[in-house]
């Protein structure tokens, strides 16, 4: 295989108790994808789904969908986000619940742990000084929960259809570095696994740029790193300095703004400098970002994707990993479905399977 292409997975589409009572009663990730709204000429806003719509995850025939589509472009599998915020305190874990204990669909999966504090700007635009103003705090108790937390991952790692290196479930981890004494966390999950007849614990740290934490964060005993973000890219692409950024300025002086780059140029910086040809570096690619639907003027986006330069984004990952022993040819995918942030796969009005037929081709 020329690459195991995996991709970050958002089970946010579906109400829950605590979103209902923090922004209203049946708000989803589509709330803030449909209020969405063009910030300068030729900016695509709202971003419309294609064929599978506004959809509910809740709806088994979506998941199946869902699969189909990443299955024909030759994805792997999917890698769900977990959230697990200490003590047992879960949420948005009904999707992937219903996957596991229902066997359906039948199709690879991993997860990934999302251990960070939810605020008032997590998952909406918000205006005016809120400051943090925490929803939900991401805490470590300690040991009891840390046993807790294996047990409530165990029948997922003991699923066959869970994504494996090297004999072991792939367990990714969002903020590597937060985690107290990680080297205690890792022994305790990888002694308990062995107990459970697994071979131990494959651990992903993610990470947003490798020239800053990645010595930092393999010190602390995680078995590879992936990069997720764009801070070296950014740093390398100077065009957004004569971008529409120094007029919104003018329009709304009084907002912090980040910025916006052009997705041709960002993908020209985006592997320069990474030590993704390492045999436990992992590369990790975006089709596209746009985070304005949360984010409103204060969001960072790429703007210009297109089928053609996401091939060659990925024909890029996929040059880097070609060498490397079968089981850690892995590039991740941010994401199969984050619509608040302008980063999906999934079909969409503008482009219809375009990226994923992309996809098909370089991968069959």
């Amino acid at each position: 295989m020329k690459a195991r292409v995996i991709a970050f997975y958002l089970p946010q589409f579906h109400a829950i108790p605590e979103n209902d009572k923090w922004w209203g009663k049946g708000f989803t990730e589509w709330t803030s994808v449909k209020n969405a709204k063009p910030l300068f000429e030729g900016h695509v806003e709202p971003k419309v789904p294609g064929e599978l719509g506004y959809y509910n995850l809740l709806d088994p025939q979506i998941r199946e969908r869902q699969a189909e589509l990443a299955k024909s472009a030759g994805i792997e599998g999917f890698c769900y986000w977990h959230y697990w915020f200490g003590n047992g305190k879960r949420l948005l874990e009904k999707p992937f619940h219903e996957v596991l204990t229902s066997g359906k669909p039948d199709y690879p999966f991993c997860l990934c742990w999302a251990n960070h504090t939810w605020a008032r700007t997590t998952w909406v635009n918000i205006s005016g000084n809120t400051g943090k103003q925490i929803l939900m705090e991401q805490t470590y108790p300690g040991d009891e929960d840390i046993i807790m937390h294996f047990n409530a991952c165990l029948p997922a790692f003991k699923d066959p259809r869970y994504i494996r290196v090297d004999n072991k479930p792939l367990f990714g981890v969002w903020a590597p570095l937060d985690i107290p004494n990680f080297e205690h966390f890792k022994d305790l999950w990888n002694k308990m696994a062995r107990e459970n007849g697994i071979d131990g614990i494959h651990f992903v740290g993610l990470t947003t740029d490798f020239r800053q934490i990645p010595e930092n964060t393999m010190r602390l005993g995680y078995d590879a790193l992936c990069l997720t973000g764009a801070t070296r890219a950014m740093r390398r692409t100077s065009f957004w300095k004569n971008s529409i950024i120094p007029r919104l300025r003018k329009v709304f002086p009084n907002h912090v703004f980040l910025t916006n780059f052009p997705y041709e140029k960002i993908i020209e910086n985006w592997f320069k400098g990474t030590r993704c040809h390492k045999e436990n570096y992992y590369p990790c690619v975006f089709p596209n970002y746009d985070r304005s639907p949360r984010g409103g003027v204060k969001a960072v986006l790429f703007y210009g994707s297109t089928p053609a330069l996401w091939k060659k984004h990925l024909q890029q990952a996929i040059e880097i990993v070609k060498n490397k022993e079968p089981q850690h040819r892995l590039i991740f995918i941010r994401s199969w479905n984050e619509w608040g942030e302008g980063n999906y796969l999934e079909p969409d009005a503008q482009f219809g399977t375009q990226y994923l037929d992309v996809m098909h081709d370089l991968l069959k």
